[in-house]
């Protein structure tokens, strides 16, 4: 069984979407895959509970698996399960009828290079504070985007998702795409003073 589990794991996503037609224990390795970065993306882009993401985590992986057999193949797995969890978090707040809210409490590790401190060897717990306030600041900046604008700047600087990849999670053009990331920053660099940000924390 250990083999055969190490052998799922070196298997490329769209590998183990074929496996998973046929056998559905094959679908849990994708599932370890992506499950924290799509909670991450659930959180960010909307102003959900833990609890909350959670259950539309499992919504969005169900989804996906029933889904499998209409996966397109010229899409990257990983473009086609965020578009699932875009049009499932939009969905949910389109019901809830709520103003959604980027998550505060960013993990160091998933956050952009320009705004953390461990990349700097001579790094010091005065430059490591304000690096965690400028973390900080930003999540509250982004928060007061428009969730269409906060989002791009979420899949291309947190998700590091290219314009190409953008568009295919949110089904529209590259052109519009870099439309709406260039508002977004525009946006963002607008109200950053008032978060104490300089240039939007290098976005």
């Amino acid at each position: 069984m250990t083999g055969v589990s190490a052998q799922n794991g070196d298997l490329s996503d769209e590998q183990l979407v074929q496996r998973s037609l046929g056998d559905p224990d094959a679908f849990f390795y994708l599932m370890k895959r992506y499950e924290g970065k799509l909670l991450r993306y659930i959180e960010r882009i909307s102003n959900v509970t833990r609890d909350e993401a959670e259950d539309l985590l499992q919504t969005i992986f169900l989804k996906a698996y029933r889904n499998l057999n209409a996966f397109d193949r010229e899409l990257k797995f990983s473009n086609w399960i965020f578009r699932i969890a875009h049009n499932t978090v939009l969905n949910h707040i389109r019901k809830k009828k709520v103003r959604s809210a980027v998550w505060v409490h960013w993990d160091d590790s998933d956050t952009p290079p320009s705004s953390r401190g461990d990349f700097n060897e001579d790094a010091t717990p005065e430059t490591d504070m304000a690096a965690r306030e400028s973390r900080e600041g930003l999540a509250m900046a982004l928060s007061d985007l428009p969730a269409k604008y906060r989002e791009v700047l979420v899949l291309r600087y947190f998700e590091g998702k290219s314009y190409e990849e953008i568009g295919d999670i949110l089904m529209k053009p590259g052109g519009t795409v870099a439309t709406m990331i260039n508002r977004a920053k525009k946006r963002l660099k607008k109200i950053a003073p008032l978060y104490g940000l300089g240039e939007a924390d290098g976005i």
